[in-house]
Formats: C-alpha cells, structure tokens, sequence
C-alpha cells in the first residue's frame, strides 16, 4: 500500500487566518473567544464564540462567489487555497482524475436555511431563494472546491458531527493509500455561529454561558468548566502519496501513520464515562500505524470543556496508555479557538503539524482549578519546548462517532 503523507496546509479559524499566524498565536497561547457580534445574541443563554476576524474572501475568490457564497464555503475555499500554495501543487501538472476532495461539515449552510426559512413564512415560496438548496447541503464545499481547481478525482464530504474532519482526513488516507487518488484536498469548513444554531444547543445547555468573561470561558479539564464554546472557520490539508510527494520534490510536513475509528453505541450526545469507545479509536490508530504506545509524543485531546465529555477522553487515555497516562502530554486547542464542530478535527491537527514543525506543544490555556477526574499533564496555560515525532489528533462526534489520527514525522 502507498504511505501517505502531508504537504499542505490551509486554515482560517479565531485565532489565525493562515498557518503561521495560528501556529505564532499557539505558541504565545492567544484567545480567540469574545463577545458574539455575528447577531444580537441578548436573548441567548450563551453571548459568545470563537468568530472569524479580519476575514477577507475576495483574496481567495471572485468577488461574486465571495458576495454569493456562504460562509462555510468561502472558508473552504480560502483554506484550500492556501493549502494547494502552501503545497507547491501546480494543477496543470496532475491527473485531475487522480486529484480529488474529501472536505466535510457539521451543519454545512444553515444561516441560508434560516434567512430562507424567515423569508417563506414573510414573503411566500416564490422569494425564496434558487441558491437555497446548492447553498444549504454540506457536500457543497467539496463541490466549489473541485470545481475551483478542476479536481476530477474522488469527490464526497462526511458528516459525522465534530468528527467530521477527522472522518474526511481518514478516508482521504484510505483512497491515496490503496491506489484510488495521488493527491487529496481534506479536512472541514464551518460556520454554525447563526441563531437557531445557538438556540438549539443553549436548549440543550452544552456550550458555556460564562459570558461575562468570555476569554475564560473554554476551559477544558478544568473543574468548573461548563460548556463549549463554538468557533467558526476552515481547516484543509492537502494529503498526497510518498510516491508522488517525492516524485516532484515536495516539502512534506509528516506522514499519515495511521487512522481509527469506532462507535460509541451508547447514547445521542453524551459519551459513556470509561471512554471505552474513544480509547478503542487511538488503538486502532497506532495498530493501523504499527506504532506502540511508547511512541505517542503528544495527544492533541478533543477537550470540549463539558464536564462528562472532558471525563470521558481522561478515562480513555488511562485505558489505553496506562501508567504511561501520567507522561503523556495533552493538550486541547479549543481553550484558543473554540469548538469548530465538524471543522474541529482538522484544526486540531494541524496544531500537531504546528508542535512538529516549530518544536513546541500547544497549551490548554485557562487550567486553573485542576479536576479530581481529570488529573494527567495538559500542558496547562502556557507552551512547552518539546520534540514531537509521533502525535495523536482525537475528534468525537455526537452519535457517538470516535475517530484519532496518528501522524509521524518523517
């Protein structure tokens, strides 16, 4: 089988708009969370997120697709832009049927579902809008991003909630491995910073409503924490096999060791507490990498800040790691940037490239009261010097989706 390996990155995410400014603002632990501004959130439970700043589409794209476009798709796009330069790829020189898209997204386009939605019930079917549907479905930002670089190759978006990412990046390992594509365009874009988004998960009281001090508020393995909080942005990769990385001298930030992925079983939202689940995802991982234990130099955590989810990933760790738990460094990126649902996976491992590249393991900032359950090494508050070789990225999704992604540096 081909090995696999990355050599691109794209990423627009609170804290970041390309890959150096997120890896500096890692590195220096800067917090991307504020007070909403997207819409009057006065009503609202939770009043703040991880919002995009200083977004310029029309850098990446034709000032029409950039007016036209949602904003998970101008994410996309941006984020595979900088991804195919970043890369090298000159596309005139692939087999655009050997070049493909894998990009996924939790909730795809429902700001246009709700401004469409309104607009039904105010002005009648006829103003409804002929983009809604193209605008609305998930699979679009893979679609956009094929037809933007003429990538003729395997094309499909996964959608399995905040695994998503982690989903699309594993599949996309799977095709390049056994011969079905030379170059992917992966990972996943997102923008559920909207209303009835927001409304929907205060009702079901999982994101954070510490509004008053909203650069406090994700706070993963902390023991007051009390909710995500949600972030919006992109984050592509373009995978590529050995082979053809070699073949026309690029730069190759790590490989692909390794993919994992299991079904919790349990319930909708909530993992069960062993973390049985999530733990049998980095085994699988490291198995599919022929690596042991020993190896792993860094665990990027999923960390949402919820009090039983945070549980959950400590449980697995000690399951599988054992005594080796308490050595293992840990960290969860979403204390900086939020929960970019199906996003999310994607932007955490490109803080691992991030670690590998630079020589450092990003911090979970905001660890100031440590939690009883929730006693291993998550590099609190601040940066480490570190020489990370081997990295697991983890992503679970509600439905009980656990995914975990190995990577090596070469």
């Amino acid at each position: 089988m081909e090995r696999v390996v990355i050599t691109g990155i794209g990423v627009v995410n609170a804290i970041g708009n390309t890959k150096n400014e997120y890896w500096d603002a890692l590195a220096t632990g800067k917090n991307g969370i504020g007070p909403l501004t997207y819409f009057d959130a006065t009503d609202f439970r939770t009043q703040i997120a991880g919002e995009v700043k200083n977004f310029q589409p029309a850098v990446y794209m034709d000032r029409k697709a950039a007016a036209r476009f949602p904003l998970f798709i101008q994410y996309a796009l941006a984020a595979a832009t900088m991804a195919r330069e970043d890369a090298g790829l000159v596309l005139d020189k692939l087999d655009p049927y050997r070049a493909g898209v894998q990009i996924g997204s939790g909730v795809g386009g429902i700001g246009v579902l709700e401004e469409n939605a309104r607009i039904l019930v105010e002005r009648g079917p006829k103003r409804v809008s002929p983009f809604l549907v193209p605008f609305m479905i998930i699979n679009m930002a893979a679609g956009q991003v094929s037809i933007h670089f003429n990538l003729k190759g395997p094309n499909s978006a996964s959608v399995t909630a905040c695994a998503t990412a982690n989903h699309s990046i594993g599949e996309s390992f799977r095709l390049i491995q056994q011969g079905h594509a030379d170059v992917m365009f992966t990972g996943g874009a997102e923008s559920a910073i909207t209303p009835l988004s927001f409304a929907g998960f205060c009702s079901m009281r999982a994101m954070s409503a510490r509004n008053h001090e909203p650069e406090r508020a994700s706070r993963p393995f902390n023991k007051d924490r009390d909710g995500f909080v949600m972030g919006d942005g992109a984050g592509i990769l373009i995978l590529e096999s050995l082979t053809h990385a070699k073949k026309r001298g690029a730069h190759i930030y790590a490989e692909v060791a390794g993919f994992g992925m299991t079904s919790d079983a349990h319930d909708m939202v909530s993992p069960p507490e062993n973390g049985e689940g999530a733990a049998k995802a980095m085994e699988f991982a490291l198995q599919d990498a022929q690596l042991p234990i020993d190896a792993v130099d860094y665990i990027n955590a999923h960390g949402t800040s919820t009090p039983i989810g945070d549980i959950a990933e400590t449980n697995a760790i000690k399951t599988l790691f054992g005594a080796r738990a308490y050595e293992v460094p840990i960290s969860s990126t979403k204390s900086m940037v939020g929960h970019l649902l199906g996003a999310a996976g994607a932007v955490e491992l490109i803080a691992c490239l991030g670690g590998m590249a630079r020589g450092f393991l990003p911090p979970t900032i905001n660890y100031e009261v440590p939690d009883e359950a929730c006693d291993l090494d998550y590099v609190p508050n601040e940066s480490r010097d570190a020489k990370v070789n081997v990295a697991l990225s983890n992503a679970f999704g509600f439905g009980g989706h656990n995914t975990s992604i190995a990577i090596r540096k070469l």
